[in-house]
């Protein structure tokens, strides 16, 4: 299990599945702002809660210029369908063997109910357009989050 990445950390670059099927690198990026965003499964209640707040912000996000990116192990079929009922304008990625959650540090023990497994923590870089973590969100409150992540672009 990786450590988080940290602010100030150069962000791990990595080639990932859209939605889509088509491929995102994250370098491409370079020039924005990129919001990284770990959630655990599609269309369950926080992470629906979640992705709906980073949909509701999409103006103030687009004036910041700033990319959106959700990350989960669900396939391309799961993302597209969530997609489509949610009304979701960002690209969704595909990490089935959690490769990136690893790098990023967002693949982590967790226990419910005394039952400890593997599994992704809910959890947000900010990255800058220079390609360097400029925040990180390790406990994420799906109905606020997208807020937050706003006031830390305008900061960044």
């Amino acid at each position: 299990m990786a450590d988080w990445i940290e602010v100030g950390d150069k962000a791990p670059d990595f080639t990932l599945a859209t939605h889509d099927g088509t491929k995102l690198k994250l370098s491409n990026l370079k020039g924005a702002p990129v919001v990284l965003y770990f959630y655990p499964k599609d269309d369950t209640p926080g992470c629906t809660k979640e992705a709906c707040g980073f949909r509701d912000a999409k103006a103030k996000l687009a004036k910041l210029k700033a990319v959106v990116l959700g990350v989960s192990p669900d396939g391309p079929a799961s993302h597209e369908a969530f997609r489509a009922k949610h009304k979701l304008a960002f690209t969704l990625l595909c990490d089935p063997d959690h490769t990136v959650a690893e790098k990023y540090g967002a693949w982590r023990e967790k226990n419910m109910y005394g039952k400890k497994s593997m599994g992704i923590a809910r959890s947000t870089f900010v990255i800058d357009a220079n390609g360097r973590v400029a925040k990180v969100f390790k406990a994420v409150r799906p109905d606020i989050h997208a807020e937050q992540v706003l006031a830390a672009l305008a900061e960044a």
